[in-house]
């Protein structure tokens, strides 16, 4: 069994003192940054040391690999041996963890998970007691995800409520006023189930700008909202209080304003609710209701996860001669292997801000383990992001990951005992191979901020840009990137020039060149090397749906659209994505929100869905 918060926030705190250079790191290795990941590092992660001088990025990792292996020691196993393997998986880019993990592990504070769930009933009490919560996560660098779905409707009979959305504005600006981690503000998602009697007022709610700023929103679509949907059909309004029926809609009516407002902010996405609820891993345990901030994570209240993920572009055997690379599904598998023990261990070193999310944690013991730099992956395989192809190896990764995955959490139960959910779980009613020591071992991240440091590619997403700028941390400095891998497959097909460089500067991708300059470009490069923005909206829906396959927890993955899209875009997206199985999506019209993160040439300041958003927990 895990010991009480009590005991853990104790020896956590023991064994941080002890995390000191005396213990020397491996000096075989160096990690190597970009310029632009050490503008993040700098302003987030090295803290200082003995109140002088900041962390080396090498201080760094080996101070989060020492304070995540420590935990070793009660399984009888060498510590610092662990420290060194773990070292070495994160100098080498291979895998990162969550940007907590990075940020606190063996510091005082030592909260680690990046997600966490938290339930709101409906009494004043619970709601208040809820902001309070949320304040302690988001101080300690966590997100935060809430179903305002209990909450009486404004205005009901024999009520003083004032409904979901009007408390939702208290949520935010609490959350305005609490940095995270002591670094950048908090970040959530707010969800509210379709048939709630608020939910037209829940799809308006950021129609307004710099309204629930610091909230990802999405409504909770039934599958019978779904059904009258493809029927035209009304469907019921119900009061959560009584679950009386309090009025109809038109499905189709509420559907086009749902659709209007994601097309015109990016708000509200979608979370198919009724999917998630029957692929659940514990439902002994009572409805998920809610995710975390950017949706890849369904939670149980008062659960946590902790995330990391897998870059793939690390994965690659290049051979001496111009043929291409290949997949290392050795390398690939051990990364996989030590990651899963790596997030394992994160359960146990962490210290819970609440008693509540420590007891429900560790009875799931859930972990996201993911992939980043896929479309890096594929441009090095020379496999067009919008092909058949691309779809059938992300399948053939999706189940790679969990094989291999669930195949170490067994061997982990095996030593250390399965997750004390593992009885009435829908693993064992299944009949899948155990016990298991996780609930869930894979998911999806955004990686907004780990991709910058691990040079790559972000989670599933295509190429955002060939070159593009991106707004750092402190909201004024602009980080300006080129894509060092079409420089080198440029270079080699003869056609890399100064004039090439400095349009894609201007541009962003080839699709603005002028067409002289273009026809000198291969029609393969341009294939392969197609950006977000040049990939139809159907391809982005299909890959989500190609990982969905056999991922556990859930794909953040955004639909970039270029800014002339129009609604029926994104209706045609938002009913793809319910049709192949996704359990949630949403939608980015470029140049559609304000104060974004990435920014294309072309645009101005814009960006892609929840990693745009920043919430940094990926």
């Amino acid at each position: 069994g895990s010991p009480s918060r009590g005991s853990r926030a104790k020896d956590g705190a023991s064994r941080r003192g002890t995390y000191t250079q005396s213990v020397p790191r491996p000096a075989d290795l160096t990690p190597e940054f970009s310029p632009q990941a050490m503008v993040v590092l700098k302003a987030r992660y090295l803290h200082a040391l003995d109140g002088a001088a900041k962390e080396s990025p090498e201080d760094m990792v080996w101070r989060v690999a020492r304070a995540v292996a420590a935990p070793e020691a009660r399984y009888g196993e060498d510590p610092e041996a662990w420290a060194e393997r773990y070292y070495r998986l994160l100098a080498s880019r291979r895998f990162l963890p969550n940007s907590p993990t990075l940020g606190n592990a063996g510091r005082p504070q030592g909260q680690l998970s990046a997600c966490f769930v938290l339930p709101i009933e409906d009494t004043l009490d619970a709601i208040f007691d809820g902001v309070k919560n949320a304040a302690r996560i988001h101080g300690t660098g966590g997100g935060t995800g809430f179903s305002f779905s209990r909450l009486r409707p404004a205005n009901a009979p024999l009520s003083d409520g004032v409904g979901p959305v009007a408390f939702m504005r208290v949520f935010d600006a609490a959350t305005g006023a609490v940095k995270q981690g002591g670094v950048r503000r908090g970040a959530n998602m707010g969800i509210l189930r379709v048939d709630h009697p608020d939910v037209r007022e829940f799809v308006r709610a950021k129609d307004e700008v710099g309204q629930l700023t610091h909230f990802n929103i999405s409504v909770a679509a039934t599958r019978a909202f779904m059904e009258a949907l493809s029927a035209c059909q009304d469907f019921a309004l119900i009061n959560p209080v009584d679950q009386s029926e309090v009025g109809r809609l038109s499905a189709r009516d509420l559907w086009d304003e749902l659709v209007r407002s994601a097309w015109a902010t990016g708000d509200p996405g979608l979370v198919f609710i009724d999917r998630i609820n029957d692929l659940a891993p514990t439902p002994q345990l009572g409805p998920i209701e809610s995710t975390n901030p950017c949706g890849e994570l369904p939670l149980l209240p008062y659960e946590s996860c902790n995330l990391g993920s897998v870059n793939l572009a690390e994965h690659l055997i290049f051979s001496d001669d111009d043929s291409l690379p290949e997949i290392d599904w050795t390398s690939l598998a051990d990364t996989i292997q030590l990651g899963v023990r790596f997030l394992d261990d994160v359960i146990d070193a962490n210290t819970y801000p609440l008693e509540a999310i420590a007891r429900v944690t560790y009875e799931t013991r859930k972990i996201g383990l993911g992939v980043m730099g896929w479309a890096d992956l594929l441009a090095a395989l020379q496999i067009p992001y919008a092909s058949e192809a691309a779809l059938e190896l992300a399948t053939r990764i999706s189940a790679f990951l969990l094989e291999t995955a669930r195949e170490t959490s067994r061997q982990l139960a095996a030593a250390r005992g399965p997750f004390p959910a593992w009885e009435g779980s829908r693993w064992q009613a299944e009949g899948v191979p155990g016990p298991l020591r996780n609930s869930t071992t894979t998911t999806v991240a955004p990686t907004g901020t780990i991709s910058i440091l691990a040079g790559c590619s972000s989670g599933i997403e295509p190429l955002y840009a060939l070159a593009y700028q991106r707004t750092a941390l402190d909201g004024k400095e602009l980080l300006r990137f080129t894509h060092p891998g079409f420089e080198r497959e440029a270079r080699a097909r003869g056609c890399w020039s100064e004039t090439l460089a400095a349009a894609l500067l201007e541009h962003g991708d080839l699709s603005g060149l002028d067409p002289a300059l273009l026809a000198t470009l291969p029609d393969a490069l341009r294939a392969t090397w197609a950006t977000a923005h040049e990939i139809a909206p159907e391809w982005h829906v299909r890959h989500q749906a190609a990982w969905q396959t056999s991922i556990e927890n859930a794909v953040s993955k955004t639909v970039n659209l270029p800014s002339d899209a129009t609604p029926a875009d994104v209706d045609r997206v938002y009913r793809l994505a319910y049709e192949l199985g996704c359990k949630g999506i949403t939608v980015y019209r470029d140049g559609s929100r304000q104060g974004q993160v990435l920014s294309h040439p072309t645009s101005g300041p814009a960006c892609g869905g929840p990693e745009c958003a920043e919430p940094g927990l990926g």
